[in-house]
């Protein structure tokens, strides 16, 4: 596969105001993802999170599905390669992505496609956009984090009841169960991660980052170590800051105080 017709098949857009798009782009295999694809997709979102320019990624499918999966006609290719080259690896890249990832889920979201949503920091799906696991179904073993993110974002028992029978999940219970946002109508999913985009773009990107940074840190501990990670981090962050720092801190808030604040 060369690499122009790579490129078309993971596209990314950027606009002025640093939002990033990333677009699926297999509608006619529900955007099954090829090893290039899934090779591709890594390193764009890699460059974009150290692209200074870019404070929020998208990511999105074309057609009816967020992403299927893998294109089970390449599955050797796919799960037999290096599976511990973080470098290639999508979801390992987002998780490192320093920057808010949205998830806009414009139809399936099937396994692979699946693991990639619960990679996103906030996702919006559309009214007719279903998630699904179907690693039990096709003997494949989860290795981009199902088996265990889903639990702890669902609960433990709905969470083996759709993996363990591949049931699907509308984006309507998945928003009741805490995993989705905000459902929207059909055809509305890009422009309400628009719009989250450019709330986030308009607070302070410096703790935008560290924010999310701390978030998704502590969720790999108990509470009383994360709590611990919150303590340390804000007592690194206000040590740093010169009485100028302060100032403008104080100045900042005493302006933003006096405006409308930005409804979602």
């Amino acid at each position: 596969m060369d690499q122009t017709r790579i490129e078309n098949l993971i596209l990314v857009t950027r606009d002025r105001n640093g939002i990033a798009t990333i677009t699926i782009n297999r509608p006619k295999s529900l955007n099954s993802l090829t090893r290039p694809m899934m090779v591709r997709l890594a390193r764009q979102i890699n460059a974009l999170g150290k692209d200074e320019s870019v404070r929020v990624i998208i990511l999105t499918g074309s057609g009816r599905a967020f992403c299927s999966g893998v294109d089970l006609t390449a599955a050797e290719n796919v799960f037999k390669g290096d599976v511990k080259d973080v470098e290639t690896d999508t979801v390992a890249q987002m998780e490192l992505c320093k920057k808010p990832i949205i998830g806009a889920i414009n139809g399936f979201a099937v396994t692979a496609g699946f693991e990639i949503a619960l990679a996103c920091d906030i996702l919006i799906a559309a009214k007719g956009a279903k998630f699904m696991d179907t690693h039990s179904r096709f003997g494949i073993f989860p290795s981009w984090g199902l088996s265990q993110k889903l639990s702890r974002i669902i609960g433990a028992n709905r969470a083996r009841e759709a993996s363990l029978t591949a049931m699907p999940i509308s984006a309507e219970q998945a928003e009741r169960w805490g995993l989705v946002n905000h459902v929207v109508e059909e055809g509305e999913v890009l422009r309400k991660a628009q719009e989250v985009a450019e709330a986030i773009v308009k607070e302070n990107q410096d703790l935008v980052l560290r924010y999310k940074a701390v978030i998704n840190d502590g969720l790999k501990l108990d509470l009383g170590h994360a709590l611990s990670l919150e303590k340390e981090r804000a007592h690194a962050y206000y040590s740093g800051m010169s009485k100028d720092q302060f100032q403008k801190m104080q100045e900042f808030i005493a302006g933003r105080s006096s405006k409308k604040p930005s409804k979602l």
